[in-house]
């Protein structure tokens, strides 16, 4: 099985933590340099052919509702908790919405769910 590769785009040019989650848990962490970096988080995935992109800002939308209109990736925003990304997921969204959360266990957690999602 291939690894999976995560693009991590952050409003406030962070997302870091949240990369080594995704690593530890065996996947591949693109994080997004910059501020704004939520904004490019689609064309990021596109260039990276990525399975999951991760956008944190205030509201949990911007970068997710853009990678979803520009491209087509089936999103969900507006979240808060991990739960509520492991749901999106098994409900096959690929771009995750979040406010401001740059934790190692939402990394970990999103990954291990999605590999094994995969199989």
């Amino acid at each position: 099985m291939s690894k999976v590769i995560v693009v991590i785009g952050d409003r406030l040019g962070k997302g870091q933590n949240v990369g080594k989650g995704v690593e530890a848990a065996g996947g591949t962490a693109i994080v997004i340099s910059g501020m704004a970096a939520d904004m490019k988080l689609g064309d990021k995935m596109k260039e990276e052919n990525a399975d999951l992109g991760i956008s944190f800002c205030g509201s949990g939308g911007a970068g997710a509702i853009t990678a979803q209109s520009k491209y087509g990736y089936p999103a969900q925003y507006g979240m808060r908790s991990i739960e509520e990304g492991l749901t999106a997921l098994r409900e096959g969204k690929r771009v995750l919405g979040f406010g401001f959360n740059d934790s190692e266990e939402l990394g970990r957690r999103l990954t291990e769910e999605l590999l094994k999602i995969r199989g």
